[in-house]
């Protein structure tokens, strides 16, 4: 199975990161997951219902409400010895959907001060693929900034700012929009969208 670490943080977002997270594991990948407990409370509240914040448990909800396939392993903010917090052992690709502009910040200066920011320090110490899902409005200059930081560090941004070319009908038109854009920025085939032109 490819390893792939997914990083949720507490912005609004908690469909896509769900979405997301269903994709990898209906496509036999192997996900590290991290939740930080912000996102725990965003969750919550987008979701519908609390995601349980013990490992073990939180692995069987989600077994039980959003995929059985491929594997997962579930890491707390300060678990140092996950593969995820050395080089020797990250996957090549982490995906932060959705990350808070604190999260970005973090990750722009460096700061490694929970997994979830050292997971990405390691991916861009080892010229990995890391994809920041941005979800905020109006953005600050501070907050470009950042972006423009974690850009040149080789980090890809991609706003959680889904289009409407392919004229979406429901809400899961729009969250598919982004996480197929996620998909493709991390190298993986994937059918919730038709590239542009593809009916032309």
């Amino acid at each position: 199975m490819t390893p792939i670490t997914l990083a949720i943080t507490g912005a609004s977002g908690a469909p896509y990161a769900r979405r997301l997270l269903q994709v990898l594991l209906d496509g036999d990948f192997h996900v590290h997951l991290l939740i930080s407990k912000a996102a725990q409370m965003v969750m919550a509240v987008e979701d519908g219902e609390a995601w349980p914040a013990h490992h073990e448990k939180l692995i069987a909800h989600i077994r039980q409400t959003i995929s059985e396939g491929g594997a997962l392993s579930v890491y707390g903010k300060e678990d140092w010895m996950s593969p995820v917090a050395s080089g020797s052992g990250a996957p090549q690709t982490m995906i932060v959907c959705p990350c808070s502009t604190g999260s970005l910040a973090s990750i722009a200066t460096g700061q490694s001060d929970n997994l979830i920011e050292r997971a990405a320090d390691v991916v861009l110490k080892e010229s990995g693929k890391l994809i920041l899902v941005v979800r905020e409005t109006p953005l600050s200059e501070i907050h470009i900034q950042n972006m423009l930081t974690a850009k040149k560090a080789g980090a890809i941004i991609l706003p959680a700012s889904p289009g409407f070319y392919h004229q979406p009908t429901q809400i899961s038109d729009l969250i598919d929009f982004i996480v197929a854009r996620i998909l493709k920025s991390a190298g993986i085939e994937q059918s919730l969208l038709k590239p542009w032109g593809a009916d032309q």
